[in-house]
């Protein structure tokens, strides 16, 4: 039985949770609070590095999302969310890195402004980036669903909901309307409390961090 720490809030934590539950699998689901749990000895043991998620198979400890993505994957491929040839393949993880290394940064001045704040020309050669690679296609993988769409699709539908508007990507609305009516995405979508928590979380979290750089200088 596979065993999940995760908290249904994190971005990083749902590519796994979605992934688990397209794929069919049976997992234990074990929630980590992430207001101290994960300083907890026990959880540091399963993760010095005291973040979700973490996934448990067997004698197998695995971090970090993209890593777990990938034994899922290899470890129960059906059905599977991988392309087979290698030029689409790599396709698909480039995709997952630029979700990761560059669209997962511009979450912080969303999450900070009350109000819209600018679409800044970082976030623009971001979206054209991924239309591009969109093209005609329904999904980043062509006509099926792959780890592409589901590290995108933990992210993107945050920025929506925080205001960006994808009127001028009509690629990424396209795809946005079909990742959202998906019954795992659906299933796994935090509520209005729940995404309020997360920006306040999230807030907190980058005050701490602003405040730790000023004392630094």
């Amino acid at each position: 039985m596979l065993t999940f720490y995760y908290h249904p809030l994190s971005p990083f934590a749902r590519r796994v949770w979605i992934a688990l539950l397209e794929k069919g699998l049976a997992f234990e689901p074990v929630v980590v609070n992430l207001n101290g749990d994960q300083f907890q000895p026990e959880f540091l043991a399963l993760n010095p590095f005291h973040h979700v998620p973490v996934l448990v198979d067997g004698s197998l400890r695995i971090l970090e999302s993209l890593a777990i993505l990938d034994y899922l994957e290899a470890q129960y491929p059906t059905p599977a969310l991988s392309p087979q040839s290698p030029a689409a393949i790599a396709k698909m993880r480039m995709v997952q890195m630029v979700a990761t290394n560059e669209l997962m940064s511009q979450l912080p001045p969303w999450v900070m402004n009350s109000g819209q704040p600018q679409v800044t020309e970082e976030l623009q050669r971001i979206l054209i980036f991924l239309s591009e690679q969109l093209g005609d296609a329904p999904f980043f993988g062509g006509d099926e669903i792959s780890l592409a769409d589901i590290t995108v699709g933990t992210v993107l539908p945050l920025l929506h909901r925080l205001g960006l508007d994808f009127t001028d990507y009509p690629a990424i609305a396209a795809w946005h309307n079909l990742i959202i009516a998906r019954p795992v995405w659906q299933q796994t979508n935090p509520d209005e409390a729940s995404f309020s928590i997360w920006k306040r979380w999230v807030s907190l979290k980058i005050k701490r961090r602003q405040q730790q750089i000023a004392r630094a200088s």
